[in-house]
C-alpha cells in the first residue's frame, strides 16, 4: 500500500486547515497514495484557537470530521487526522479519526498519554483517552493508531503490535527544544526497531513545532521523510513482505519472554 505523511501548521480555523489537508491529500492521491496520515491538531491548534476551547470543540469537531470523510470518498482514500472531540466536560478528547477510502469512519483513537512533562501540562485542558489500543485493516495492511507523545511509552506501541498492527501511524505536534528532534527520531526508529514494523509519523511545522514527518521501515530505516517545511507531503510503498523478510532474521518477537502485560519477574 502506498502510505503519505503530510505536514503542515494547523491554525485556529478549521475551514482553512480542510482547505490545505485538501491540497496536501490531493497531491498525495495523484501519486498513487491509498492513505495520507496528517498531524496532531489537524482539525485547529489549540494555541491559536480565540475564545472557550470546549465551544470551538463542540463547533468543530463534527464539521471536521465530515469534511474530511467527504474528501476520503471524494478521492477514494484513507485519512488518519488529529483534532478535538467533545467529552461531554470543560477538557474534550484528542483524538485521532481513521475514515477509510469510502469515507467511512472506521475508528477513532482518543490520546491516552497526555503531554504532562517540560513544563507543559496538557492534561489541565484536555482529558485522558478512556478506549484502549486500536488497529483497523486497510487493503491487506493493519493500522495502529497512536498520538505524539505516546511514542515515549514503547508498552503502547508492543500492545498494537501484539494486536496486529503492521504500520504505526503516529499524528504528532511535537515541540521544539533541546535534543527534541533528536528525541523524535531515536524513538520512531525505536519503536519500529524493537517492534518491526512500519511506522508513519506526521508532524505539524510551525514556530512551536519540529515537523520532521517520516515513514520508517521495520528496520528502522526512513523511506521518505521531511525536515521543517511549512506545508509537504512524501509518499512511499509500505509492504507486508518486508516485515515478513525482518522477522525472518530479526525475530525479536518471537524471542521475547514475555508479553507486553506480563511482570518481567515472571520471564523463565
Amino acid at each position: 500500500m502506498l502510505v503519505s505523511v503530510g505536514q503542515f501548521s494547523p491554525t485556529g480555523d478549521v475551514g482553512a486547515n480542510l482547505e490545505v489537508m485538501r491540497s496536501l491529500a490531493s497531491k498525495a492521491r495523484a501519486d498513487g497514495s491509498e492513505l495520507i496520515v496528517f498531524p496532531e491538531e489537524s482539525m485547529f491548534s489549540v494555541g491559536k484557537v480565540e475564545g472557550s476551547l470546549a465551544a470551538a470543540v463542540d463547533a468543530g469537531w463534527t464539521t471536521f470530521v465530515q469534511q474530511l470523510s467527504l474528501l476520503a470518498a471524494e478521492l477514494g482514500m484513507a485519512v488518519v487526522a488529529g483534532g478535538y472531540e467533545s467529552s461531554g466536560e470543560e477538557r474534550p478528547y484528542n483524538t485521532l479519526v481513521l475514515i477509510d477510502e469510502t469515507g467511512r469512519i472506521a475508528d477513532t483513537y482518543r490520546k491516552l498519554h497526555l503531554y504532562d512533562a517540560f513544563s507543559y501540562s496538557e492534561s489541565s485542558r484536555i482529558k485522558p483517552g478512556d478506549g484502549g489500543v486500536k488497529v483497523v485493516e486497510l487493503n491487506g495492511i493493519n493500522v495502529g493508531l497512536m498520538t505524539c507523545y505516546d511514542i515515549r511509552f514503547p508498552e503502547l506501541a508492543r500492545a498494537l503490535t501484539d494486536k496486529g498492527a503492521d504500520l504505526l501511524a503516529v499524528p504528532a505536534a511535537w515541540f521544539k527544544g533541546e535534543h527534541k528532534i533528536e528525541h523524535w527520531e531515536t524513538l520512531l526508529k525505536a519503536r519500529a526497531i524493537e517492534n518491526t514494523v512500519w511506522v508513519a509519523a506526521a508532524g505539524t511545522s510551525s514556530r512551536h513545532t519540529v515537523g520532521h514527518s517520516a515513514i520508517l521501515d521495520p528496520m528502522g530505516v526512513p523511506q521518505a521523510f521531511l525536515d521543517d517545511e511549512p506545508e509537504a507531503v512524501v509518499t512511499a510503498e509500505v509492504t507486508r513482505k518486508r516485515i515478513d523478510d525482518v522477522r525472518e532474521f530479526l525475530p525479536v518477537l518471537k524471542n521475547r519472554r514475555f508479553a507486553a502485560n506480563d511482570q518481567i519477574n515472571s520471564a523463565g
